[in-house]
């Protein structure tokens, strides 16, 4: 007897999905069941009729793609407290390949934030910003569905914090299971504009005389084999800061920074440009053309530099 009514409510799922093949509201429809046979997982605990285990309706780890690592080194959560008022295009890191986001535009607005996720493809019914366990459990109204816009689902989804890895269950519509991700809204993808004056330091909030200083410099992106100089050379200039970045290699022809490209300053030894910095502790995106593959190659980059480290 034991899990007997986890195991039943589990079967009615799964015949309901099947009954519903040919049916035009097999979306909504299968969501019901969902609910329901989470509502009866719910009242069955309560009543100790059946043990916490939920496993049945969550993936076990079936698929062949490795879960990845969705927060890199020296990242640190942003908030909307941290952010200004507004609706901006954002890049969101997925744990699982499997779990495809083609687009996202995240909004601001009176102290939260939310997301709408472009997917890759429609297998997924609904979301839930939560745990595989959690999402079995969890009140109907609290499932996210997917918003369908011609053959394209959108999800919209409440987000925490940027820069951070967030819990997201994932109904699967043909599995008809919970799968586990993890995602990560990036704060680096985001415009300079988009976070408010105090986040970051800049020439101004440091009162940084005109003069040359040094800076500790932090590469991250690529393929890991190339590097920068640092501490790297901080020029400033009526009130206007400029980096010298020098590359571990000759072989990078131009870099492309908010839009602007700019070229080497030299024409001997490892690859020098001269860019503008508008921030400490920003993670600055910047492009870098190498040339040393077999076809030139541009590769995305951040540049981080620590105000801290500024030395005359």
């Amino acid at each position: 007897m034991k899990n007997r009514l986890l195991y039943g409510a589990l079967a009615v799922l799964m015949t309901a999905g099947i009954l519903l093949t040919g049916c035009g509201n097999k979306a909504d429809n299968t969501a019901e069941t969902a609910a329901e046979v989470a509502e009866d997982v719910v009242e069955e605990e309560a009543t100790g009729e059946v043990e916490k285990d939920t496993s049945e309706l969550i993936a076990s780890g079936d698929e062949t793609v490795e879960a990845v690592e969705v927060v890199e080194d020296g990242m640190t959560p942003i908030t909307a407290k941290q952010l200004v008022d507004g609706t901006y295009d954002i890049e969101v890191t997925s744990s699982s390949e499997m779990f495809h986001i083609e687009a996202a535009t995240l909004t601001v607005a009176d102290g939260k934030m939310t997301c709408d996720m472009t997917m890759g493809g429609t297998g997924y019914l609904y979301l839930y910003m939560g745990t595989g366990a959690e999402a079995v459990t969890a009140d109907e109204k609290d499932y996210i569905p997917f918003v369908e816009d011609g053959e394209v689902h959108h999800f919209v989804v409440p987000v925490e914090a940027l820069d951070s890895a967030e819990d997201c269950a994932a109904f699967s519509k043909r599995k008809e299971k919970w799968y586990e991700r993890q995602l990560c809204f990036r704060s680096d993808s985001l415009p300079l504009e988009a976070f408010r004056d105090d986040v970051f330091d800049t020439v101004a909030s440091l009162e940084l005389a005109d003069g040359t200083y040094t800076v500790d410099a932090a590469l991250q992106g690529g393929s890991g084999r190339a590097s920068i100089s640092s501490p790297a050379t901080l020029t400033v200039a009526g009130g206007k800061a400029t980096l010298t970045v020098e590359w571990s290699s000759p072989n990078f022809d131009y870099m492309i920074v908010g839009g602007e490209k700019y070229l080497p300053v030299n024409t001997d030894g490892n690859s020098t440009f001269e860019i503008p910095v508008e921030a400490f502790g920003y993670r600055m995106p910047v492009s870098a053309d190498t040339t040393a593959m077999s076809t030139p190659h541009e590769i995305a980059y951040h540049i981080t530099l620590d105000a801290d480290s500024i030395t005359e």
